[in-house]
């Protein structure tokens, strides 16, 4: 019969760990008589990142000796003393690959359900003092469990552990993880997977989105995000850049201009889905070559595509596009992405946008007039002022081709004509949200600064809006995921301090920034770490794929080869170095 040789608790410290601040429940110790064991955790113990760990799905980890015993040897390591796993329980049996999802087990005055294998955390590693260990325990199937606490009770060491009942489908902790982790993925594990009521939220959301052939789209057990926010993963048009022509401008306001870009050999040009957005890559100054990106702004033809640019006071690209490019200047482009797209469906549609946040969903508002798309579409528009106002006569045209439009504009600075009913001056409220009629099943998509997204969404969501069916939109950087990383004030993207590298030159678009590479950082999330740019990433070794990114140009090398490679034209920047020069929508 299988033993708990050993309690564990410790609460959430402050630990240094390159040159952050890590707030991490990781460290534990054993413990001696009995503890008690409540519904988020063991008296004593704490998490110090809730969206990972802890919770009551997730409220005892249990970590085994024969794995104790296993990296012992791997690792040639005598000082593994019990709870360096940062596991609540050390026990002696209950291995990975016997233990199922939903089994029950009676331990002490306590019982106790298997919901999830351990989430792949870099905090293990830390703990450790071994880097690569997320990696390792996915990698040789030992990632211990967590349990959920069905009866409260007090435990100790030396009490047995008593299975009370099999969970259903009989999935072991070892198969689920590597369902989730491993290339090779059975189909109808994934199905049977999907059976047990036991298994967290998080790991039914990914292995539902594995079923419909999809990548997951996020660390399970880690906070939903918004879908737009995630890096996507689809094939490039073409590789790298290619040269197209400047067919012609057009003045939009005083700050706007569209630019119409074809190719050079009369070839057709592949269809971008509403919404993507291109790079362009241009010589400005005496610089490094700089890399942008723009939202196309229309349904694009077989031989061209538009990009609307604003003039920013201090854009050094965006400048440049508007004091120097001119009809037949040749300039470099990356084919479409982004998964800010206009999706398939029937429910009801709502395009929101301020200022030039319209180029995405005007290029939506142009394939739904294309297709004189039946569903109703509110279209809900910001701007400084009629003269500032980008696109108007054009939007107002394309709604009349829809058979059920709804137009709502607003100018912050501007008092309407008596004779144009659809213009408010002001901003959208909750209140002038909820008396548009909007449905709660519609389809929202927003594109804007922050705060405006932040606000809109707000109000959808307390319209009623699901807030999977709210879809943003952002132009710079994404907001960062650093799990348990203590959170300080921004920083503008720099370079990276230290000696100038000697190696190719790597670009983060997103950001702006354009450095040489050097063989002083460990990856290229590492190089961006340096140049403050805001990073995505949990595991740290190739595992979880938070850290996926657009690979806009260029090859790279993997340090330490993933466990599954990620879809082509993305790269996972925590665990690569570059060949040649590279570009990144980072």
């Amino acid at each position: 019969m299988a033993t708990l040789l050993s309690v564990n608790v410790g609460m959430p410290q402050d630990v240094s760990w390159q040159g952050r601040t890590v707030h991490t429940g990781a460290w534990k110790a054993p413990v001696q008589g009995p503890r008690m064991v409540r519904r988020l955790n063991v008296d004593g113990d704490g998490q110090g990142d809730l969206a990972g760990h802890g919770g009551d799905i997730r409220a005892v980890l249990v970590y085994q000796l024969e794995s104790y015993r296993y990296w012992q040897k791997q690792l040639g390591r005598d000082d593994l003393t019990f709870g360096i796993f940062g596991e609540n329980f050390t026990v002696d049996g209950l291995p990975d690959d016997e233990v199922c999802i939903g089994d029950r087990y009676r331990i002490g005055e306590a019982e106790l359900e298997v919901t999830q294998p351990r989430v792949t955390c870099y905090r293990v590693g830390m703990r450790l003092g071994e880097p690569t260990m997320a990696s390792l325990l996915v990698a040789h199937h030992r990632p211990g469990f967590y349990l959920r606490v069905i009866t409260e009770g007090r435990v100790q060491a030396g009490d047995e552990i008593a299975l009370t009942r099999k969970g259903p489908e009989e999935l072991s902790v070892a198969e689920i993880d590597a369902l989730l982790y491993l290339p090779g993925r059975d189909p109808a594990k994934l199905r049977r997977a999907l059976n047990i009521p036991a298994l967290s939220p998080g790991w039914q959301q990914s292995f539902r989105e594995l079923a419909a052939a999809q990548q997951p789209k996020q660390e399970p057990g880690w906070p939903g995000e918004r879908a737009s926010t995630q890096q996507p993963r689809e094939e490039p048009g073409w590789p790298g850049f290619k040269t197209m022509r400047v067919a012609r401008i057009v003045p939009e306001t005083p700050t706007v201009s569209s630019i119409y870009l074809d190719t050079t050999d009369d070839t057709p040009l592949p269809e971008a889905r509403p919404g993507q957005y291109l790079s362009i890559r241009l010589a400005v100054g005496d610089g490094a070559p700089a890399v942008r990106s723009y939202s196309l702004s229309s349904a694009p033809t077989a031989g061209t595509y538009r990009i609307s640019v604003k003039r920013e006071p201090h854009g050094k690209v965006s400048s440049h596009i508007h004091a120097t490019l001119r009809p037949g200047d040749l300039v470099d482009i990356a084919s479409a992405r982004g998964t800010f797209v206009l999706e398939e469906g029937t429910r009801p549609i709502v395009l929101i946008s301020a200022g030039i946040g319209a180029t995405p969903v005007l290029a939506m508002l142009h394939r739904l007039a294309d297709a004189r798309d039946p569903r109703p579409v509110w279209w809900i528009h910001i701007a400084h002022d009629r003269a500032h106002h980008a696109f108007a006569d054009e939007t107002h045209a394309l709604l009349t081709q829809l058979p059920h439009a709804h137009e709502h504009i607003y100018y912050t600075s501007e008092t309407p004509h008596p004779d144009e009913p659809h213009i408010t001056q002001g901003r959208p409220t909750a209140r002038s949200l909820a008396a548009m009629g909007i449905p709660t099943d519609a389809d929202a998509y927003l594109c804007g600064p922050a705060a405006f997204m932040d606000d809109l969404g707000g109000f959808l969501r307390d319209h009623g809006l699901r807030p999977e069916r709210i879809h943003t939109e952002q132009f710079s950087a994404l907001p960062a995921i650093n799990p348990g990383v203590t959170t300080t004030a921004a920083i503008q993207p720099h370079q990276p301090p230290g000696p100038t590298g000697t190696g190719p030159l790597i670009t983060f678009a997103r950001s702006g920034i354009t450095t040489p590479w050097s063989s002083a950082h460990a990856s290229l999330l590492d190089l961006a770490e340096a140049c403050d740019i805001p990073t995505r990433w949990s595991c740290r070794t190739g595992v979880c794929h938070t850290c996926i990114t657009h690979l806009v140009a260029g090859d790279i090398t993997y340090t330490t080869p993933p466990l599954e490679l990620p879809e082509p034209g993305t790269v996972l920047v925590c665990c690569s170095e570059p060949i040649t020069e590279v570009v990144l929508d980072l």
